[in-house]
């Protein structure tokens, strides 16, 4: 483990950003010269979602994984803001592609489809999250009153699996597994840190 943290510490953090956006390349590259399926829009809007979930997955693994021994926390911030970006694109697809700037049809959706209030509440949640992913945020916040706010990360996964779950509307082994793991993770997330044992009295 201590060679993987070694190994870690020498990437830089734009590493992962560029790595990261990747994805949203070949996105853009099979929208304009074909190849991701009969409904581009669908699979666009998609890709992106999907992107944006396993990007909030990975940056809160980052803590079981820290206790654990690796320590990936450096990257947190790089992990979390391509979650934001993949999530807002998402909406912007939903919202320009698939519904056509139909803001009566989308205000109906918002009251009558809950996978959609889901998705809203999700992303709602990740806003502060991202306006407030600066060191500057932290020192003006203070260290705690950051803490809190950044628990809302717990609120964004949790929609977002739900969101996932009920636009598939068929529970796949797919919907199974980003189900797990955001359960999963959420419960690691809020299980009390260990405490070191006291020495026993002489």
């Amino acid at each position: 483990m201590d060679w993987l943290n070694r190994q870690a510490r020498r990437v830089p953090t734009w590493v992962v950003y560029v790595l990261g956006l990747v994805p949203l390349g070949f996105l853009v590259w099979g929208a304009i010269f074909g190849g991701i399926g009969p409904d581009p829009v669908k699979a666009i809007e998609r890709g992106l979602g999907l992107r944006g979930l396993q990007f909030l997955l990975a940056s809160l693994a980052i803590t079981p994984l820290r206790r654990a021994g690796l320590n990936l926390l450096r990257f947190r911030r790089a992990l979390g803001l391509l979650s934001f970006i993949y999530v807002s694109l998402h909406l912007v697809a939903w919202v320009w592609l698939d519904m056509g700037l139909r803001w009566g049809e989308m205000a109906g959706d918002l009251t009558k489809r809950p996978f959609v209030i889901l998705g809203m509440i999700g992303f709602a949640a990740m806003i502060p999250l991202a306006a407030t992913s600066w060191n500057g945020a932290i020192r003006r916040m203070g260290a705690a009153a950051w803490n809190r706010l950044h628990r809302l990360a717990y609120v964004a996964i949790l929609a977002g699996v739900i969101h996932l779950a009920l636009l598939s509307k068929v529970w796949t082994t797919e919907i199974l597994v980003y189900l797990t793991l955001g359960l999963g993770l959420l419960a690691l997330r809020l299980l009390p840190k260990a405490r070191p044992r006291r020495p026993a009295a002489a």
